[in-house]
């Protein structure tokens, strides 16, 4: 995932749509009262970083297109997201809980390019006075590298986010 945190709630969205939770970075108004069922709110609500090298040095990579030594230095980064549910009140708790069931096992699973999902949680649906709609609040903790390269004269190229992957 290239381009650093500016992305991810986009990323993460669109990687939850891939699984069948519908999901949104950004739902604007008019959507919100199309909507018949449910959707997944997708926020970054915490970002923690701490180091992952010395120096936040992580070692040397070879450029195959450059054919270059390139230097990575970064940080492993904690995310938490939340993933509220919401949905119309005529549609029932029922939709909630069907879109809940596929959202805990969207996140059970790899996750999106370089993160990993670590931790899911979710709490009681309320109505939600503002929205004019139910909501399940839900959240997921993933964690990434936050990474940036280098060339050899210590010219920083590009910021990019790497997981390990979990199948």
């Amino acid at each position: 995932m290239s381009g650093g945190l500016d992305r991810i709630r986009e990323a993460v969205a669109e990687y939850l749509s891939g699984q069948g939770v519908p999901a949104a970075a950004a739902w604007p108004a008019e959507e919100r009262l199309r909507r018949e069922g449910a959707v997944a709110a997708v926020t970054l609500r915490a970002c923690q970083a701490g180091p992952a090298g010395f120096q936040s040095y992580l070692g040397e990579r070879y450029n195959g297109e450059t054919e270059r030594w390139e230097e990575l230095y970064g940080r492993k980064v904690t995310l938490t997201f939340g993933l509220d549910l919401y949905a119309l009140p005529q549609a029932g708790e029922a939709v909630l809980q069907r879109a809940l069931d596929a959202l805990a096992q969207a996140c059970a699973g790899a996750g999106p390019e370089g993160l990993t999902f670590q931790a899911f949680s979710s709490g009681e649906t309320v109505y939600d006075g503002k929205e004019r709609r139910l909501r399940k609040p839900a959240q997921a903790v993933c964690t990434a590298y936050l990474y940036a390269v280098a060339e050899s004269g210590g010219t920083f190229l590009d910021f990019e986010i790497r997981g390990e992957r979990r199948q």
